[in-house]
């Protein structure tokens, strides 16, 4: 049950600066010199997202989007389970890559092939992959900007959770300084499979499928819905554990990529870096 909306001020208190390391070793391209990364733009016959985390799985490399991003619906069709989609095999722009990707799993295409009853995975299930072209997989590298990591994929959370997020909408106009995110938990939906959060700035159409961090790095989800009510202003962010279980299940199982820079949970850092 949604306790309080928190003020703009407690979204942008001071945060204690705690670098939580990567992994020893990476394969990947140097961050400054990456092109792929978390927080491109993707484009599904025109439709515009923001990309969440690198994933691999039989020996491709995959980046994450929402499902959503490839519907042919309207706006408000957001039920995976009866909303229409383009098909596996669609050609997904990928911004810094030289080829398109290709639309390889929807959680909306598999919970349909299912026959899922479940409402709630109906309704918060928003979770694709994009495999990168092999002559790209070079450009890629899976820290989020401003913030580093992901850690790991997070757990559960509760009420007043920090959480951090990067979105790059072409609607922010190139606006870089507004793209690193800080936030709060407000309320968690759906018998847990999504999370109700308020960001300074919060997420707006393009922002789509970008993804969240905790407090510790962690990815816990992916950006779904904007809201205009109840919660005007908040966004629900779907979970990603629950997201990938579900991928698995459906036979495309994918490991998150950590990220090869430290997480650390500075907004101020970050919204400098990426000025």
């Amino acid at each position: 049950m949604h306790r309080s909306i928190l003020s703009i001020c407690a979204l942008v208190a001071c945060l204690a600066v705690a670098a939580v390391a990567p992994a020893a070793s990476s394969a990947y391209a140097p961050v400054d010199e990456a092109t792929i990364h978390p927080g491109v733009q993707t484009f599904t016959a025109g439709g515009q997202c923001t990309a969440n985390f690198i994933f691999t799985g039989a020996g491709n490399t995959y980046i994450g989007q929402a499902a959503h991003c490839a519907g042919t619906g309207a706006a408000t069709d957001t039920n995976g389970c009866d909303a229409a989609s383009l098909p596996l095999g669609t050609p997904v722009e990928i911004d810094g890559a030289s080829r398109p990707g290709t639309l390889a799993y929807s959680s909306w295409i598999a919970m349909q092939q299912r026959g899922e009853t479940d409402a709630n995975a109906c309704d918060y299930n928003d979770f694709a992959l994009v495999k990168i072209d092999p002559a790209d997989v070079d450009k890629v590298n899976p820290s989020v900007p401003g913030f580093g990591g992901p850690v790991g994929v997070g757990g559960p959370s509760s009420f007043g959770d920090d959480v951090f997020s990067y979105g790059n909408s072409s609607l922010r106009l190139g606006i870089t300084l507004l793209s690193p995110k800080y936030g709060k938990v407000v309320e968690t939906v759906g018998d847990g499979w999504s999370r109700t959060v308020y960001t300074a700035t919060p997420g707006i159409p393009g922002d789509s499928g970008s993804g969240f961090l905790d407090a510790s790095g962690g990815a816990i989800g992916t950006l779904s819905t904007v809201a205009l009510a109840p919660l005007a202003g908040s966004n629900g962010v779907a979970d990603l554990g629950r997201e990938l279980e579900y991928a698995a299940a459906s036979g495309t199982a994918v490991s998150l990529e950590d990220g090869t820079e430290p997480f650390t949970p500075d907004l101020v850092g970050a919204i400098l870096g990426s000025g």
